[in-house]
């Protein structure tokens, strides 16, 4: 060789594509979730965060991370947290695309499932900023229990203009929304909260109270306003707590740092004080948990899209890269063993799919008892599943890069980054064993084992797996008297519907191998262990984002 520096051998990282036009599995959940739906923003959108500029700006948001500047040169307190350009520049984006309060407004049809696909594409860029983005959007069905602060403020929730300036709501064209509910002493014990609301008199916006305590986990502080937890003297309540007040003044708000995250870097989850920061009471007084989980329900549903996105993402990069590198004779992704991985991969995101965007249609009809149902038991069943396999699935398509895929610069840097993003989705927001007991809860509710009979019953004698499990699932349910098991019971429920799923919208390839894998028992403990006779090709190409 006379050079010691010649470059081949390495794939053309993934840019200025359409994510949407490219997603075979989202396209057809959507066909089957809202037939009706019209696709043209989602091609759009495919196209945009598709594109080499906006990868730029997702990369530029998290290397340069938020910034505290708790006081300006003279002293003055002004808990301001600075973002690189690039971070706003996102969130103009997914604000712009209506991924925040916009199916509150009510104008199209499936406004819910619409969402749900931006939000998942969105993922793929760039997930760590979709945080406030996710709260605004969650905030609405509890934030109408106040109906003068709604009045206001919905509105501004729905608007596709994002300001970040810190003022009055009043001056600006649409605002934010985020929420505080955690404390040192309590994490998913939120009866532990030690905060106090004191009656502080009654304006336009209803009870007035001052707020004194603290928030050990307070996500993007930058937000216009928040729900908070508090005690008041009924008990437990729920708060609305604006950043400025009407009058102008800035309230009492003392960011203390802002968390040093594993992942998640573009976004500034912060630990607070309040020294009496006014804030007015939504809902009853000591009813405040289930309250704010009506914000919460909303927002594990976006855990659900968000890891399944992530999914999406972590597998079109591994497919990418094997299609175009070469080992052994030959490309990966015509080695045996590499067929089998990015097969199995190429399940388990099209099942996640499926079922969030199924989870999705459930709040596009409200007044459906059945789709009331299913959304009361599938979400917690879909953030726990979903968000719990998030973090081997990143692991596995990280390995098929090799070394490549542990650098944290360059297309394939985008790797590293899913890696570090996935666990958060199953911590925040209700963790595993919190999902598995409002699984039981929601189980109490309603005539829960008819709903899932219904819901099953399309794909009956598609598969005998799928029927063997539907079968035995009524009985579990009915006597499951122990929460030790509740974990495997929300397994089980949500692989009995992604398979139900598959079979609706999938072709026979991808419906047999996951149930002959997921439910016959025709698997091992890692992806990548398949059966012999599945069709591995037709499975990776219907999953290739090429």
């Amino acid at each position: 060789m006379e050079t010691t520096h010649e470059v081949f051998n390495q794939p053309a990282p993934m840019a200025d594509y359409n994510l949407f036009e490219t997603n075979r599995p989202l396209r057809d959940a959507l066909k089957f979730n809202a037939p009706q739906l019209q696709v043209a923003p989602l091609q759009e959108l495919g196209v945009t965060i598709g594109s080499a500029e906006m990868q730029t700006h997702a990369r530029l948001a998290n290397i340069h991370t938020p910034e505290l500047h708790t006081h300006d040169r003279f002293g003055r307190r002004i808990d301001e947290v600075e973002f690189h350009p690039s971070y706003h520049v996102l969130m103009s984006a997914a604000v712009g695309a209506g991924l925040h309060g916009t199916p509150w407004a009510g104008t199209s049809a499936s406004p819910h499932v619409m969402r749900a696909a931006g939000f998942m594409l969105f993922t793929e860029l760039e997930p760590s900023m979709l945080c406030p983005i996710s709260m605004s959007y969650a905030v609405t069905p509890a934030l109408r229990s106040n109906a003068a602060v709604y009045a206001d403020w919905g509105p501004k929730l729905t608007s596709l203009w994002y300001d970040p300036a810190l003022k009055s709501f009043k001056d600006k064209p649409g605002v934010t929304m985020g929420m505080g509910m955690t404390e040192k002493q309590g994490g998913s014990d939120v009866r532990a909260n030690t905060t106090q609301a004191v009656r502080d008199g009654s304006d336009a916006w209803g009870e007035r109270y001052a707020i004194t305590g603290h928030k050990w986990f307070f996500s993007a502080p930058m937000c216009d306003a928040f729900l908070v937890l508090a005690q008041a003297p009924a008990g437990l309540s729920c708060f609305f707590l604006p950043r400025v007040l009407p009058d102008g003044t800035r309230n009492a708000i003392h960011i203390q740092r802002l968390k040093d995250k594993l992942g998640n870097k573009a976004n500034a989850s912060s630990e607070v004080e309040f020294h009496g920061a006014s804030a007015w009471l939504v809902g009853e007084e000591g009813r405040g948990i289930p309250q704010i989980l009506e914000m919460g329900t909303m927002t594990r549903l976006d855990c659900a899209l968000g890891t399944s996105g992530l999914m999406r993402q972590a597998l079109s990069i591994a497919i990418n890269h094997a299609s175009q590198r070469n080992a052994f004779g030959k490309p990966l992704i015509e080695q045996p063993l590499m067929k089998n991985v990015l097969a199995d991969l190429a399940l388990e995101s099209e099942a996640s799919t499926a079922l969030a965007i199924r989870l999705a249609r459930a709040f596009d009809h409200p007044g459906d008892e059945h789709e009331r149902l299913m959304a009361r038991l599938l979400t917690p069943v879909a953030k726990f599943w979903i968000c719990k396999r998030g973090s081997h699935f990143a692991q596995e398509a990280m390995e098929c890069l090799g070394g490549n895929g542990y650098v944290e610069e360059g297309g394939e840097g985008i790797m590293a980054r899913v890696y570090r993003e996935m666990p958060l989705n199953s911590i925040w927001e209700g963790a595993g064993n919190i999902m598995a007991l409002d699984l039981l809860r929601g189980l109490r509710k309603g005539d829960a084992v008819v709903a899932l009979t219904k819901e099953l019953a399309p794909a009956r004698g598609q598969h005998a797996a799928l029927d063997r499990l539907a079968d035995a699932l009524p009985a579990r349910i009915e006597a499951m008297a122990s929460e030790v098991e509740a974990r495997r019971l929300a397994q089980d429920v949500a692989l009995a519907v992604q398979a139900s799923l598959l079979a609706q919208t999938a072709p026979p390839a991808v419906v047999g191998a996951f149930c002959a894998s997921r439910l016959g028992g025709d698997w091992g403990n890692a992806f990548g262990t398949l059966g012999a006779g599945t069709d591995f090709d037709s499975i990776i190409r219907r999953a290739s984002p090429l």
